[in-house]
């Protein structure tokens, strides 16, 4: 019943977070492209400079939670069931996306995100795990 669900929201939800990596939320397209390539340390320099704790929770947060369904690609698509391909085929889409971010110049190429949506995505992988020993037949 779950897994079925899964597979029919799974698109409309992919489509809806492309829209706010591309449109949503005022995005404008910047006048450069822009790349971060310094690992952890520009997250790092953003929350130092965050002045609220709720643009911390909301942008760092975000990154993580709203990925956290990928990590149940395994349900729609049975060859993503173990983590080796899952994490090759979310990390493979995930840089073409912040790739499309710079060419388009409506996002910045941060490596970071790469790393917080996967850490997402990964959690979304251990929860999917736990439910389908736990709970076996609503997991259907």
């Amino acid at each position: 019943m779950i897994k079925k669900f899964y597979r029919i929201i799974i698109l409309p939800y992919t489509l809806f977070l492309l829209y706010l990596m591309f449109l949503g939320m005022g995005r404008r397209q910047f006048e450069d492209n822009l790349l971060t390539i310094r690992p952890v340390l520009s997250t790092i320099d953003f929350i130092k400079g965050c002045i609220s704790w709720k643009d911390i929770i909301t942008i760092v947060g975000g990154n993580i939670i709203m990925f956290v369904p990928f990590g149940f690609l395994g349900w729609a698509y049975p060859k993503l069931m173990g983590i080796k391909p899952l994490l090759f085929t979310f990390i493979s889409a995930i840089t073409i996306v912040e790739g499309f971010q710079y060419f388009t110049r409506m996002g910045i190429f941060e490596v970071d995100d790469i790393l917080l949506n996967t850490s997402g995505m990964y959690l979304g992988f251990l929860i999917r795990n736990l439910m389908e020993r736990r709970w076996k037949n609503l997991v259907v």
